[in-house]
């Protein structure tokens, strides 16, 4: 999940405001050995509005849900991993990272009037919401400065863009190492099998690649499944 969300006002085909329901099992569950809780429908009054429930999937598809075991594979997820050298709390938090300024020779650190509420380190090792409130606060800056550029190792690179850029590949690097160090997600991807993966969270029109962490892991699992 990124900074300054827009969230679509799309609703799910289930929604029935304030009814609670259970359909007949998910026909995928039928036919597969898949959790049939992966699909088991959550009342749409008083959810966030963020979400993007459960039952919203068709067949052949699931949810990426922070409500079950798939969230393990969202971005806020404690899996703590070690990358180049580092070690970060969950892949949210050395995303949002990269949008604080690296030292005191960073641009970002000596702009006028610009607070940082944390330093680069804390960020890196926040997880879920405080990593994205923290990613929020800096994207806030870099909208105060003027600028759409993010750091890794010193290395400047655009934040948001079409191509599949030096963020993209970094970012990928990043999801491949709490894969190889946390078996559990490992697991629980591969047992996914075949499903198309979807977020959980409405994403804006056309975003980059990256943001798209549902096809990112679905290339990962790709590799998995052929490597045996």
């Amino acid at each position: 999940m990124r900074p300054l969300l827009k969230r679509s006002l799309r609703l799910s085909a289930f929604a029935v405001a304030g009814l609670s329901f259970m359909p007949a099992v998910h026909a995928q569950a039928q036919t597969h050995d898949y959790p049939t809780h992966w699909w088991t429908p959550v009342r749409e009054a008083g959810k966030p509005d963020w979400e993007i429930l459960p039952q919203a999937a068709t067949p052949g598809e699931v949810i990426l849900s922070k409500r079950n075991e798939l969230g393990i594979l969202s971005n806020f997820a404690p899996t703590p991993f070690v990358y180049r050298g580092k070690r970060y709390a969950s892949v949210e938090g050395f995303w949002q990272m990269m949008l604080y300024p690296e030292g005191p020779d960073d641009p970002r650190s000596k702009a006028p009037g610009v607070h940082w509420p944390h330093t680069r380190e804390e960020v890196g090792q926040m997880t879920a919401w405080d990593a994205k409130n923290a990613g929020d606060a800096g994207y806030k800056n870099m909208k105060q400065m003027g600028i759409d550029w993010v750091t890794f190792e010193g290395a400047m690179m655009p934040y948001w863009s079409t191509a599949k850029g030096e963020h993209y590949s970094i970012i990928v690097e990043a999801m491949r190492a709490k894969l190889e160090q946390n078996p559990k997600v490992r697991e629980i991807l591969l047992s996914t099998g075949d499903l198309t993966l979807l977020p959980d969270h409405y994403q804006e029109t056309d975003p980059p690649a990256e943001w798209r962490y549902f096809n990112v892991w679905m290339d990962l699992r790709a590799e998995l499944q052929h490597s045996h």
